[in-house]
């Protein structure tokens, strides 16, 4: 039997039914089996929350230091096994899952660091004889959902500033990856994090998330996820009058100038494009080339692409890692069908790939002769799809890069210090990369974009006090 990893409701583990975690490299693999929670238990966690937040909202900054310094250093120490975990349960390649285990180590410590960085600021009154002191003080119950994509990272840089900043918090991560958020929750109440601190409740979003969003004890949820599951996180909160942060799509572009350089340009691309299989929602799928570079780029891409090696995530030899799931699998080749219905000329990949275990393998696929308009140009795929779409000179360029809906991450390859500067001032991104893949930004600096791509304060770094923290203002008298 395999053992039951349960849910964590008020420091206790519970649970009887569970479902099995699917390796995408290895269908016939079981990673785990993880408990469902009922809307009940949702219930019972969010109480949970509430109860032991006034204690832990006054807690000492060394005892929250502690618990988060002794959690990163915990998973820093089992970066290979977590890695490992990470890459059988969403297929990334090992080395990519060591990277994520690494960073939401870097990410606890940054933020063990932050509880005893909190400042407020002592200001004169305009009246005569009053001082102001303006401080942050924790807003409550967090709610956080997290995406299947990052299973690590994502609930590490969402829990992390929120328990720094004196909340409590209830977490349910994406149902497909539920090992590795199961892992971080375990570090955390090994490091000692007093019971009903964090509550850990798995299963389906129509279940746990719905309550989690019904709940007026939830005083703020953060979300990463789908556009149209963003939008239903917002609706809900606005009714019960509580704190929402959405990181939600991408389309997000590369403009490639004649002065780049080639080889720069095509590995920043590749790896923009179709590394983690391209299921990052920074990863650039348009591909935004002036017209003197154009042909030797798309030739020298679609070498690269057709080379790119797929396989298991823990060969040593695999660049490109399985699909997440057939759901998404069935998105990736319906547009790929999309694209050649639209007319755009497919350069390289686009089948199934074979290998000796039956997975969601997907050679990564390049597209040429897109234009702006077409659906895999404005649609987000989540996959390892790219479509290069020729324009003539920058200007054109810079217009058809900000020409989305999204706004979250958007890349530049040039020489050109002039072109550099002013796509930096000028793209409607969140982010901007020069002669850099889009996706990938560090862990203390602020992460989130622009229009659809995401709504609220930043992310990560000391922005996320913003988010986690309530900023109050009081008066004093020296009479």
């Amino acid at each position: 039997m395999t053992e039951l990893h349960k849910n964590l409701i008020d420091g206790e583990w519970v649970g009887s039914d569970g479902v099995e975690n699917i390796n995408p490299s290895n269908i016939n693999e079981v990673v785990g089996v993880y408990a469902r929670a009922t809307a009940e238990e949702t219930k019972q966690a969010i109480a949970a929350a509430k109860a032991a937040f006034p204690a832990w909202s006054r807690s000492g900054i060394l005892e929250r230091h502690a618990i988060l310094s002794k959690a990163s250093q915990e998973i820093l120490a089992r970066k290979q096994e977590l890695g490992e975990l990470l890459s059988r349960e969403e297929g990334k390649t090992l080395p990519e899952g060591i990277g994520e285990v690494t960073r939401a180590a870097q990410i606890f410590d940054f933020f063990a660091g932050e509880t005893l960085r909190l400042a407020g600021e002592i200001l004169p009154s305009a009246r005569p004889g009053l001082t102001v002191e303006i401080t942050r003080e924790p807003v409550g119950v967090i709610g956080i959902i997290t995406p299947w994509n990052f299973p690590i990272a994502i609930p590490a840089w969402k829990m992390a500033p929120a328990l720094a900043y004196g909340n409590t918090v209830v977490i349910k991560p994406a149902d497909l990856v539920p090992g590795s958020t199961w892992a971080i929750v375990d570090i955390l109440v090994r490091a000692g994090l007093p019971k009903g601190v964090v509550n850990l409740v798995m299963g389906k979003g129509s279940v746990v998330g719905q309550t989690m969003l019904d709940s007026p004890d939830v005083a703020a949820i953060s979300f990463t996820g789908s556009v149209g599951t963003g939008k239903r996180v917002a609706e809900a909160s606005i009714k019960v009058g509580r704190k929402f942060q959405l990181e939600m799509g991408g389309k997000n572009p590369t403009i490639v100038l004649d002065d780049a350089d080639l080889k720069v340009a095509v590995e920043s691309v590749a790896q923009s494009a179709f590394f983690s299989t391209g299921q990052r929602c920074t990863a650039s799928s348009r591909v935004i080339v002036t017209e003197g570079i154009h042909d030797k780029f798309v030739a020298a891409l679609a070498e690269r692409t057709s080379n790119l090696r797929v396989g298991d995530a823990l060969d040593k030899n695999t660049e490109i890692g399985p699909v997440v799931d057939p759901s998404q699998l069935k998105q990736d080749t319906d547009y790929i069908e999309i694209g050649k219905g639209e007319g755009a000329t497919l350069a390289a990949g686009g089948d199934r790939v074979k290998k000796d275990t039956e997975g969601y393998f997907l050679q990564p696929t390049l597209f040429t002769g897109a234009t702006n308009q077409m659906r895999i140009a404005r649609e987000e795929i989540f996959g390892p799809v790219a479509a290069v779409i020729k324009v003539k000179d920058y200007e054109e360029a810079l217009a058809t890069a900000n020409d989305t809906e999204f706004g979250l991450s958007a890349g530049i390859v040039t020489t050109s210090l002039k072109y550099a500067t002013h796509f930096k001032r000028n793209s409607e991104a969140g982010m901007v990369m020069v002669n850099v893949p889009t996706a990938g930004v560090d862990f203390h600096v602020p992460f989130g974009g622009r229009k659809g791509s995401s709504y609220g304060p930043r992310e990560q770094g000391k922005y996320a006090a913003e988010f986690f923290t309530i900023v109050k203002t009081a008066y004093t008298s020296a009479g």
